[in-house]
């Protein structure tokens, strides 16, 4: 539940602190003194966006922070360990700034959050019912939640909506096949060729490198021999380098007995000589081997050139790619060939999840239907006490295409009148009655679920007399037991039944006018409530059917 509220800066609030308990409470006040400006600054705590007009005239920052008791709430640790944010299950704290700048920062227990997840945690905390809310009847899904709450049929949805989950993916299986099988279809001929095309080729990784080498060689075939063929005239034969060479080691051979300091010299001019032959040789192997060959030099040719000529078909660049796409056509065909048997049994599977889920689904529309009637009942016991006492409400559960929540499509029928002719709640109830129909809702859900704390914001448009009495009762009856009621409201009856009273007033100060919030003691009550029934001037008479108000409490 809510247990405290501190705004600064915010439109006309210079800086408030309030204090909430459980059960239920009130806050009144003229119209304009400010009740609206507090919902706006809830509404920053619960993830809607921020302007930098609602900070205060002269300021240049806004801060809105509240306090919750979460010891009540049941599974909610878990929202607190996924976005990694301490947990306190006694004082949870929301926390928004604003600067005058634009920027907005969101806080979760003092944890920078994002506002995604301030408004995630903010709908579990606080359930604000303004007249827009109204617009919830209209909407099927919205019906169809109050018929789920009331059916207490969560584990039977939960295991429906798995089954769903696994048929919609078989089925996004099977239309992905479809298409691919459309595809290959109209390529399939094309696709084939080029399989082929590369299956002929013969390609081996690594073999272009090798072509390009020799290719280069054979077109440079007769400068290789000649430079060759240079070298080894100069290594070989009479007066070459290798003969110069080994004279002068014989030379210096036959000195080393006599000239022992010539001895390392001579190792390295008989190595030398050794080495100078060894090159001599090689250069002639070599120079036998290098000859210029037309044929093989066209025939290397051509097999480079097939080589470019796919690359660049195909838009790669190494004949490893070549390869890789040669082996995904063939995975491609292999999968055309077997695509119809993989075709027959993705519709087997298909149609036994569907079977699986029309079961489930069915269940699940037995369990609606009677708690379809239970509604009906409720809702009528309910309005009737409300100012309508000819009132025709009715859950019609009709079938709808297998979506994510059943075969169901939920509408509440509604009239007040008993010749009239049941019609949706939204296109035919007044701004009254919708306002009592929601009301009913809530508090019949109420007693179903813990709901988080619920501010009324003038649910009581359009009433008065007995029947703002009975809905300030049904207000209070949801406050029992733990829960948390506020009620924003213009009507004393309603008033005169909350535990707890707070006011709404303006006030000029030297900086302007400000918005004031104050707890009300039990004799401010009283003149408060007196003042809702007779105007600015109390009288007696407004006084004492005050404190009858409050006596009924």
């Amino acid at each position: 539940m809510l247990k405290q509220l501190h705004i600064k800066n915010f439109t006309l609030i210079d800086e408030l602190n309030l204090e909430f308990d459980s059960g239920f409470s009130v806050i009144t006040g003229e119209t304009g003194a400010g009740k609206s400006i507090m919902l706006g600054a809830l509404g920053l705590l619960l993830g809607q966006r921020a302007d930098t007009k609602a900070i205060k005239t002269g300021k240049d920052r806004c801060v809105i922070e509240a306090h919750f008791d979460l010891s009540k709430y049941e599974g909610i640790e878990a929202f607190f360990t996924e976005k990694d944010i301490d947990f306190d299950a006694h004082d949870c704290i929301l926390r928004r700034e604003i600067t005058s700048t634009g920027k907005s920062r969101a806080f979760i227990n003092d944890t920078p959050a994002q506002l995604s997840s301030m408004r995630q945690l903010g709908e579990r905390l606080v359930d604000i019912h303004s007249q827009h809310q109204n617009l919830l009847l209209s909407q099927d899904d919205f019906q169809l939640s109050v018929v789920d709450i009331i059916a207490d049929d969560r584990q039977k949805l939960d295991a429906y909506r798995e089954q769903y989950t696994k048929y919609k993916e078989v089925c996004k299986k099977l239309q992905q096949l479809q298409e691919e099988i459309r595809r290959n279809q109209e390529n399939e001929d094309f696709l084939r060729f080029q399989h082929h095309e590369l299956e002929e080729a013969r390609l081996s990784d690594g073999e272009q490198e090798e072509l390009e080498n020799e290719y280069s060689m054979l077109s440079h075939a007769e400068e290789i021999k000649g430079a060759l063929y240079e070298a080894d005239n100069a290594l070989s034969g009479d007066n070459s380098v290798t003969e110069l060479l080994k004279t002068a080691s014989h030379a210096i051979e036959g000195i080393k007995k006599v000239y022992p300091d010539i001895s390392e010299t001579a190792e390295r001019l008989e190595a030398s000589y050794i080495e100078l032959k060894d090159i001599a040789s090689d250069i002639a192997r070599y120079t036998d081997q290098v000859d210029f060959d037309p044929s093989k030099m066209e025939q290397v040719g051509n097999r480079l050139d097939t080589i470019y000529h796919l690359q660049q078909k195909y838009h790669v660049q190494t004949v490893a790619e070549l390869i890789e796409t040669r082996d995904r056509l063939a995975g491609q065909l292999g999968r055309m060939d077997s695509s119809d048997q993989l075709l027959q049994e993705l519709k087997e599977e298909e149609r036994k999840r569907m079977a699986a889920c029309e079961q489930s689904a069915a269940e699940l529309t037995d369990i609606r239907r009677q708690a379809a009637k239970k509604v009906e009942q409720e809702m009528s016991r309910r309005l009737v006490p409300l100012g309508i006492p000819h009132v025709r409400f009715e859950v019609q559960v009709a079938e709808k295409p297998l979506c994510a929540d059943g075969h169901d499509r939920v509408a509440f029928l509604f009239t007040a009148n008993s010749s009239t002719p049941l019609q949706p709640v939204s296109q035919v109830a007044s701004g009254g009655e919708i306002a009592r129909v929601m009301l009913s809702l809530k508090a019949m859900i109420s007693g179903a679920v813990r709901l988080p704390t619920i501010i009324f914001d003038e649910i009581d448009t359009g009433v008065s007399g007995k029947v703002a009495e009975m809905m300030a009762r049904i207000m209070a009856e949801m406050g029992d037991c733990d829960r948390q009621v506020i009620s924003i409201t213009h009507l004393p009856q309603i008033a005169a039944r909350g535990s707890v009273h707070y006011k709404v007033y303006k006030e000029e100060t030297p900086d302007g006018t400000v918005s004031r919030t104050r707890r009300l003691t039990p004799q401010e009550r009283i003149d408060e409530i007196a003042q809702m029934l007779s105007g600015s001037d109390i009288s007696d008479a407004a006084i004492n059917n005050a404190k009858e108000l409050l006596s009924k409490k």
